[in-house]
């Protein structure tokens, strides 16, 4: 029987990528079609420029779907974090007697336990970190189990509408989209990085984007905390352009020769030709104004991990993915240093598609089929 596929529309902070795939072998995925297009992003929870974005959508869609052997029924799209807010919940169902926990009594607690929505707001997901049955067993999977009574510590997932209505306009134009299903990106990342078997493991996620970032805490199918702010790799380019009076792809592409681990005299120096002009810097100067942007970011990444007060996570270790991670050589060994705890690289583990920046995609990908 032919795998059933499924088209995604991945939002990144400054690139936008629709991709049409199904399932492979061995945890694989056979991509039929990929599109990528730029567009000038978001930052502080709001999109840039909204037409830019909706003309990126049309554009990525456009070429993914005219692709397609058949009419797409059905998208999956990404919401990046800085469009929502995890809210947690902690709900107990009491039953009269003894029974066996079926499929209606989960999703009736997840439907007593769902928070009020304000208007401009909507609920795209619900996710559980633990459930807890009467003889204060902690599991992940409740169903089938026999208790009198059923808690649950959930994370709702709320969307702003404005983010979700400006998605769904650029959509119309596609006929036979009729059903778009929304899935948070740090939720997605979370279930796919990380083989999260017990109930009371908490594992730390930084998603270094481009424009902005993410930082979560994932436990069981849902996260404990998420934190968005808009910081990233490319906010180091423009502190090295606004420093040194560089065009920004001169700052980029030098940024990009810079090896924070490196052992340079001050008369060593970092060369970049463009449009026949010859950019020179000492490799010591360009280094420390690196190393003051990275730290800009680990002072906000030491912010979220004080906030979390569920838990103390001190010496757990920084998992780390996004476009940010290898740009710079020696970032990962700067953070770990700077924070005073492991930090270590996540990505897919997929033959070509390794690397940290594919994570988001592919968790999307991974969370679609999981659903269809």
């Amino acid at each position: 029987m032919r795998n059933k596929s499924v088209t995604v529309l991945d939002i990144r902070s400054s690139e936008i990528c629709a991709a049409m795939a199904e399932k492979g072998v061995n945890n694989t995925f056979i991509i039929k079609s990929k599109y990528k297009q730029p567009y000038e992003g978001f930052a502080e929870g709001e999109i840039l420029d909204i037409e830019d974005f909706v003309g990126a959508i049309k554009t990525a869609v456009g070429n993914v779907l005219s692709s397609a052997a058949m009419p797409v029924k059905s998208i999956y799209v990404s919401v990046p974090g800085e469009f929502t807010e995890i809210v947690q919940t902690d709900k107990v169902l009491s039953f009269s007697s003894s029974q066996r926990i079926s499929r209606r009594h989960v999703e009736a607690l997840t439907e007593i336990s769902a928070p009020q929505v304000n208007q401009g707001e909507i609920i795209v997901k619900s996710g559980a970190l633990f459930y807890v049955l009467s003889d204060k067993r902690k599991l992940l999977n409740p169903v089938g189990m026999i208790s009198d009574s059923l808690r649950a510590r959930l994370s709702f997932f709320k969307c702003k509408t404005v983010f979700t209505d400006t998605v769904a306009r650029a959509l119309k134009e596609f006929e036979s989209v009729k059903d778009i299903r929304w899935i948070p990106q740090n939720y997605a990342e979370g279930l796919y990085l990380f083989d999260n078997e017990k109930s009371d493991e908490y594992s730390v996620l930084f998603d270094f984007g481009d424009i902005s970032s993410s930082f979560c805490v994932v436990c069981g199918n849902g996260l404990a905390f998420g934190e968005s702010f808009s910081i990233g790799i490319n906010h180091i380019a423009v502190l090295l352009m606004e420093a040194l009076n560089i065009p920004y792809g001169v700052a980029y592409a030098l940024m990009k020769k810079v090896n924070l681990n490196a052992r340079d005299t001050y008369s060593s120096v970092c060369e970049h030709l463009e449009d026949g002009e010859e950019f020179k810097f000492g490799a010591t100067e360009l280094r420390n104004l690196i190393k003051e942007g990275l730290d800009g970011v680990c002072e906000m990444l030491e912010a979220c991990l004080q906030s979390f007060a569920f838990k103390d996570l001190t010496g757990a270790p920084v998992y780390i993915t996004g476009e940010g991670v290898g740009v710079i050589r020696g970032t990962i060994e700067h953070f770990s240093s700077r924070l005073v705890t492991p930090v270590e690289t996540v990505a897919p583990k997929l033959p070509y598609y390794d690397k940290p920046r594919f994570s988001s995609l592919f968790s999307l990908l991974h969370a679609a089929l999981c659903q269809d």
